[in-house]
């Protein structure tokens, strides 16, 4: 799609919805397989997280499969399966499962969610190499304003 060195001419006529898509598709491979080689993956983290009530739940209260789709509707990927993931946490001792079918996080999936939350600095850092946080700022701020352009979502 461009050359190896293009100018700044030449980037300024570039669809940003193209390159959104590839680097929204390679941050995403890139921290799953980082996440990956420490024992887990996103979507068992986002399970802690969002049964968490010392994070994302609300009340603490568990959830169904259901209704943990529904929670994290807006980012999970078509391959993600909850209810395989869930099971996974299950046998580690980290989810209990009550009659109702309610997920519902114990104490050690808890001291996990904290453990597995210390290796996002880590990812970050490695996406971040060679970008100052100016540069990181502006980029975010144009993302934001393209996004406002366009219609999209609810961002100041």
């Amino acid at each position: 799609m461009t050359t190896p060195h293009p100018t700044d001419a030449e980037l300024a006529a570039q669809p940003a919805a193209y390159w959104t898509g590839v680097a929204h598709e390679a941050l995403i491979a890139h921290t799953r397989v980082r996440q990956a080689e420490a024992g887990y993956t996103q979507p068992q983290f986002w399970l802690l997280r969002n049964l968490s009530p010392h994070d994302l739940s609300p009340d603490g209260e568990g959830m169904t499969i259901p209704q943990l789709r529904e929670a994290m509707a807006s980012y999970l990927r078509p391959e993600d399966d909850l209810a395989a993931e869930s099971e996974v946490l299950l046998r580690r001792g980290w989810l209990t499962r009550d009659a109702a079918d309610r997920l519902r996080l114990t104490e050690a999936g808890e001291q996990a969610r904290v453990d597995l939350a210390r290796n996002a600095p880590a990812i970050r850092a490695a996406l971040h190499e060679g970008i100052d946080d100016a540069d990181y700022v502006t980029t975010m701020k144009v993302l934001r304003r393209l996004i406002r352009n366009a219609g999209g979502g609810t961002v100041a």
